[in-house]
């Protein structure tokens, strides 16, 4: 079951992929950044990394690649000076609002091959794996 769900996983992040890397020239991580910062930001590099799966190096490049595109900007924390949090910029989140509806079309085309039915258990599934797995992290 692992294998297969990290095979469906990368199918349908290259499925996706298609839509963001050709028209707007984002790597999957970077396109991770934007989506996650467009959903809950301001946030840290590693709460980034935490939120979207992937490890300090991808973050890190990916960062530094949308930090040169103005498509994110960095605020050093007042609290702490060493910690400093992310955001989109404002073409960042217009580049945001633009593929979300391009990126939910894409989702609603692979889901069609599943009734309403097997959609909600499947969204049931994933959550009770997900919830499970983070709990046999935790303990």
């Amino acid at each position: 079951m692992p294998y297969r769900l990290a095979v469906l996983a990368a199918e349908v992040s290259q499925c996706l992929a298609s839509i963001y890397m050709g028209r707007f020239n984002l790597s999957i991580a970077e396109w991770r950044i934007v989506a996650t910062l467009g959903d809950q930001a301001p946030l840290s590099a590693r709460e980034i990394g935490g939120r979207a799966s992937l490890d300090k190096v991808q973050v890190s490049r990916a960062v530094a690649r949308l930090l040169r595109a103005d498509l994110i900007v960095r605020q050093t924390a007042h609290h702490d000076r060493r910690y400093s949090q992310l955001q989109l910029s404002a073409s960042g989140r217009r580049l945001y609002r633009e593929i979300v509806p391009l990126a939910k079309a894409r989702e609603q085309l692979l889901l069609e091959s599943l009734s309403a039915h097997d959609r909600a258990a499947l969204d049931r599934i994933i959550q009770a794996l997900l919830d499970r797995a983070r709990d046999m992290q935790a303990g």
